[in-house]
């Protein structure tokens, strides 16, 4: 979800998507907590991956 607020998605609309009947949970849950954890994985996507599978994609 934190990739749709960085994209420009409303809170509100990310809310909604979400199933929530406020944006406070999305806000501090999702906006906060979530974003932390997509780049650690992404690092190790990197990591075992490497540099030569993403040139070759």
């Amino acid at each position: 979800m934190s990739l749709l607020s960085d994209g420009g998605v409303s809170l509100s609309d990310i809310a909604d998507l979400c199933g929530h009947s406020g944006t406070s949970v999305t806000k501090k849950v999702y906006r906060h907590q979530i974003r932390p954890i997509l780049l650690t994985g992404a690092a190790a996507m990197d990591r075992i991956f490497g540099e030569d599978a993403r040139a070759g994609a």
